[in-house]
């Protein structure tokens, strides 16, 4: 199966620059900017035959998170554009089950999700002036770990599941000419198996000199399956970033 999406991946990119004209820039560019994610997360997480409602039964409560990505463009054709990309998100809180959960014993709970992706992603500029459109594919390595621990007896489980995966990539963005300002949309996407990942967002953007300040929003989801251990939960929320472009 990874097999599979990472082969249809690889011929995203492969096939883009022969497929569509492709813009590209004049010269080198360098930019870096680092987010804050103000996310609440929703949705349920599995162990074989259990399942828990990481709101209703584990408490988890949203959280701020700090993420990071920097990206090169070049003049040179053919060759695509490159983007690094880092978020974690971790929760914890107390709940209570009604039912035991793996391991764990029904009552009090103390729990810990955490959710990191790194991703690399190779894109090309399908369109560069003030309508900027931005097609490829990202690789991203991803890991969820949910542990829970009964506050009274002990009994504790971990679930786990990670892999990398392959997604469609794009970006758009719209500047308002002589202002400095932009608003703009990018995501990654995809399907298989009964598994599915989803990671978008939109913004406003200004610019000030090599200064971008962006606010906007962004969600997750992610359905995916790893053995016996299953993770399907949203993050969401409102983000606000700064960076710097070269």
């Amino acid at each position: 199966m990874r097999k599979l999406t990472l082969a249809i991946g690889s011929s995203l990119v492969l096939a883009t620059p022969f497929a569509i004209p492709l813009a590209h820039a004049d010269v080198v560019g360098l930019g870096a900017s680092l987010s804050y994610w103000d996310s609440d997360m929703s949705g349920n997480v599995a162990s074989g035959n259990n399942s828990v409602d990481v709101n209703d039964d584990l408490g988890l409560k949203g959280d701020g998170n700090a993420n990071a990505s920097i990206y090169l463009e070049h003049p040179v054709p053919l060759l695509p554009n490159v983007r690094l990309a880092y978020t974690l998100v971790q929760q914890s809180g107390r709940g209570t089950l009604a039912t035991p959960y793996d391991t764990v014993s029904p009552g009090s709970v103390y729990s810990e999700l955490d959710l990191e992706q790194l991703d690399l992603t190779l894109y090309y500029e399908i369109l560069d002036n003030w309508v900027n459109l931005d097609l490829g594919v990202t690789v991203r390595d991803f890991s969820g770990d949910l542990q829970v621990r009964n506050t009274i007896d002990s009994t504790q489980t971990r679930t786990k599941a990670d892999g990398v995966i392959p997604l469609g990539y794009i970006a758009a963005r719209f500047d308002l000419p002589l202002t400095g300002a932009a608003i703009g949309a990018e995501g990654n996407f995809i399907s298989f198996d009964g598994n599915s990942m989803r990671d978008f967002s939109v913004y406003g953007q200004y610019s000030l000199s090599l200064l971008q300040l962006r606010a906007g929003y962004r969600q997750i989801a992610v359905d995916y399956e790893d053995g016996s251990d299953v993770f399907d939960v949203k993050i969401d929320g409102p983000f606000i970033s700064a960076g710097v472009a070269f």
